[in-house]
């Protein structure tokens, strides 16, 4: 946490010597994140309307995607309470930081990550983070200025889930991306996503799509087509909210046992239903956002 106290310090210095406070510090802090970001030609928020929708799997695995299409990609999550794309990821320590005090995003296999957690206490990883909003907001706007990217093609951001002060921070920050909301078929995951999808509208952030995860899927065993919820809500709400639906992934289990051992499911497998799905949401991030 030290470069962030550092440049806490710096704007504290110029409230002092200008008059003009937390405006300076904000307008200063508006110009990192524009600097950091002024060289990535797509962004995509990948955001939820609750938690255990997958939607930290479905963004890491978007970006290893894109990665090994060739595209130049960076990951990120913005979580302060539960940043998962670390363990994802297999990643772990913290970041690097250039003589100018930016953080150097860690390479894996090409793709460039950055994780929430790299801020947070290593010793106790279990250790709660209670902060109210102003600080959430803070830490969340400096530690996307505060990120070496260089040039990228896509930059996939790993929201908070819900509509609180983080999804906001990070809408109001990266003014020009873009939100892949994620579902499951269940009706109280669909209530929820409704409320994304008019926090989105109302913050005029453009929505790309809606995905439905954990959808139907063959059984291993007898190759019956399985549903864990009920089929279809996510097409439903889609066309009822009038955004684009994006396609149903289907649930896999190799997804979540690849995320514990921090190796995503694309990383090693383009077969399985999964992966074919996620290859179909891939075309359509190629076809709608080209480069």
């Amino acid at each position: 946490m030290a470069k962030i106290e550092k440049k806490k310090s710096s704007a504290g210095t110029g409230k002092c010597g200008a008059g003009g406070g937390s405006g300076i510090a904000s307008k200063f802090q508006d110009q990192m994140i524009a600097s950091s970001l002024a060289k990535i030609k797509h962004k995509l928020i990948v955001m939820s309307g609750k938690g255990g929708v997958g939607k930290s799997s479905l963004a890491a695995n978007i970006a290893v995607g894109l990665t090994k299409r060739g595209y130049k990609t960076g990951l990120m999550d913005v979580d302060l309470h539960g940043p998962s794309i670390a363990g994802i990821m297999g990643v772990e320590g913290l970041l690097e930081i250039t003589p100018d005090k930016f953080a150097i995003p860690k390479s894996v296999e090409g793709l460039k990550v950055v994780s929430m957690q790299s801020l947070l206490n290593q010793e106790d990883r279990d250790k709660a983070v209670i902060w109210r909003g102003p600080a959430k907001t803070g830490v969340i706007r400096q530690f996307i200025g505060d990120v070496q990217w260089g040039e990228l093609d896509y930059l996939i951001i790993d929201s908070p889930p819900g509509t609180g002060d983080e999804p906001l921070s990070v809408a109001q920050s990266v003014p020009d991306a873009q939100a892949i909301i994620v579902t499951t078929p269940q009706d109280v995951a669909l209530s929820d996503v409704r409320k994304s999808i008019n926090f989105c509208k109302i913050v005029n952030l453009k929505i790309f799509g809606l995905v439905e995860n954990m959808g139907p899927f063959s059984c291993p065993c007898c190759g019956k087509t399985i549903e864990l919820f009920r089929c279809g809500g996510g097409e439903r709400t889609a066309r009822q909210m009038a955004i684009p639906f994006l396609g149903t992934i289907p649930f896999d289990p190799s997804v979540v046992k690849a995320c514990d051992m921090g190796i995503p499911v694309l990383s090693h497998d383009s077969e399985g239903e999964f992966s074919k799905a996620l290859g179909k949401l891939i075309d359509v991030i190629e076809k709608r956002l080209f480069v």
